[in-house]
């Protein structure tokens, strides 16, 4: 961080790891820091005793072998082990700051349920992703309360698993934007050449479907160099396996996600006053050889090392929260072959911070 080796500013007091396999670093890691493990999430709360013990929690429920709904979702315990945490604060009379890695749950009343649960007991709660707080290219934020007219992401990615990412990437841009967030009126989700079809009837759309793609280091090229323009008929001969999330937000605002195979997140943005379009990529240096690392999970640390020392958030739960709903109206609508779904519930009306959370050391 900043050009330099920075230590924990705390240390693991005890881990509960549900099911391991066989390529699993939590064994070697456990070993290697000779931290303490317990069998449940109860204990490892109370490192063994009656009553918390812990100053901070982090849920991590993305891995492992669990079932999977009608709709394709993997029931991770995400809201499951939360519960139980929210249980141990209970009987303790007391409760500390919790962090959720990624998006809440695949149930809407669920993640209601978590997110009034943490205000019902007054515990600091952070979730969602390294991408709002990653390095981006260029540094930049959305000026704060600029009038803008719709948001797109390109990406790539799952159902159900990196959608959240892109949204997410989408929506720490949009909701600095005049007026702040106000929630969702409906999601519709396409794939291939419907997608692809509703994109080309939307100038907006495929205006910033090109700008990110502009911004990306991993489009389809022949010998490492580009052979053709970057246009809406190029990309749509480039990439033809695409699955686009369309939402309409409350007070008319647009945003778009489009996960693709082009490897990397991609933002833009159109202004509304002067048809300007702001973008940058989100930058995540994937591990998967000698050269690489996952760096991008130090400023998510330290946001939840941040979050544990000062009893707070640099960001509200609502944008998780919304973010969730938009993923689950997503899948409901390609479960239901496209079909446009209200959201009557989902009018979830929050502001933003006006610093800004993004990596810059």
């Amino acid at each position: 961080m900043g050009g330099r080796w920075v230590d924990p500013q705390f240390e693991l007091a005890s881990v509960y790891i549900e099911q391991f396999n066989d390529n699993d670093i939590g064994k070697q890691r456990i070993e290697k820091y000779g931290l303490q493990t317990y069998s449940s999430v109860k204990e490892a709360l109370t490192l063994g005793g009656k009553d918390l013990a812990v100053d901070g929690v982090v849920i991590i429920g993305e891995h492992g072998n669990y079932p999977k709904n009608e709709k394709g979702q993997t029931l991770y315990p995400r809201y499951k082990w939360f519960k139980e945490i929210v249980s141990v604060f209970e009987q303790s009379g007391r409760s500390v700051p919790v962090f959720n890695d990624k998006h809440l749950s695949t149930d809407w009343n669920e993640c209601l349920e978590m997110v009034a649960d943490s205000r019902r007991l007054g515990f600091p709660f952070y979730a969602g992703s390294s991408l709002p707080v990653t390095w981006r290219l260029p540094s930049i934020d959305m000026p704060y309360d600029t009038p803008l007219a719709e948001s797109v992401c390109v990406a790539y990615g799952g159902v159900d698993s990196y959608d959240f990412h892109a949204l997410e990437t989408a929506q720490c841009m949009s909701e600095r934007r005049r007026g702040g967030e106000v929630g969702i009126r409906n999601c519709q989700a396409l794939r291939d050449e419907d997608c692809w079809n509703a994109i080309a009837s939307r100038d907006s759309t495929s205006r910033l479907v090109v700008a990110a793609l502009c911004r990306s280091h991993n489009l389809p090229v022949e010998n490492g160099y580009p052979t053709a323009p970057i246009t809406l008929d190029w990309a749509r001969g480039a990439l033809p396996t695409i699955t686009g999330y369309f939402i309409e937000h409350l007070d008319g605002f647009r945003t778009a996600i489009f996960m693709t195979g082009i490897r990397d997140f991609n933002y833009a943005g159109l202004r509304s006053d002067t048809d300007e379009i702001i973008g940058c990529q989100m930058m995540l240096p994937m591990p998967g050889s000698s050269a690489t690392t996952a760096d991008f999970f130090n400023p998510l640390t330290m946001q939840v090392e941040q979050m544990v020392a000062a009893g707070k958030t640099s960001y509200p739960i609502d944008r998780t929260l919304l973010t969730s709903g938009m993923v689950i109206a997503g899948v409901e609508s390609l479960h239901k072959a496209g079909a446009i779904i209200e959201t009557p519930t989902m009018a979830i009306a929050y502001k933003a911070p006006r610093e800004s959370v993004l990596w810059q050391q």
